[in-house]
């Protein structure tokens, strides 16, 4: 950790084993080893399908490094669990965001901008263009 601080990443899956792939598949594509703190938040603490602010919360709180933490999620009810616990305001890290990005190709484009220390708003961005990936 030290002095490197760069933008945090977590996600928000309904599903455990999707958060944790898609968090694995990033940091190898992206060669970014331990430079960029990622964490999956997936599932419910009882290992069901389903989104926990309980581990949302723990995984922000663990990828904070004080350039700010951005959230990428899966589906509806994973938006509104993060935007809930950001509306309480106490409940994740100053400088959190919701990244309106695709779930596989946002986190990736989020973990690459993260590991040359880009600020917040270039990760946010970053992901955010993944919507105009075409893949024909």
């Amino acid at each position: 950790m030290g002095d490197d601080k760069r933008v945090g990443i977590v996600l928000v899956s309904h599903s455990a084993t999707v958060a944790e792939s898609v968090a694995e598949l990033a940091k190898g594509l992206a060669g970014s080893g331990d430079t960029v703190a990622v964490a999956p938040a997936g599932g419910t603490r009882g290992g069901d399908l389903g989104t926990s602010a309980e581990l949302i919360s723990a995984a922000a709180a663990s990828v904070d490094r004080g350039a700010g933490v951005a959230v990428l999620t899966d589906l509806g009810s994973a938006v509104l669990t993060v935007k809930t616990l950001l509306a309480e305001g106490d409940e994740l890290p100053e400088r959190t965001r919701l990244v309106d990005a695709p779930f596989v190709e946002g986190a990736v484009a989020a973990v690459v901008t993260a590991s040359t220390g880009a600020d917040l708003a270039a990760v946010e961005a970053a992901a955010a263009e993944a919507y105009t990936y075409r893949k024909t």
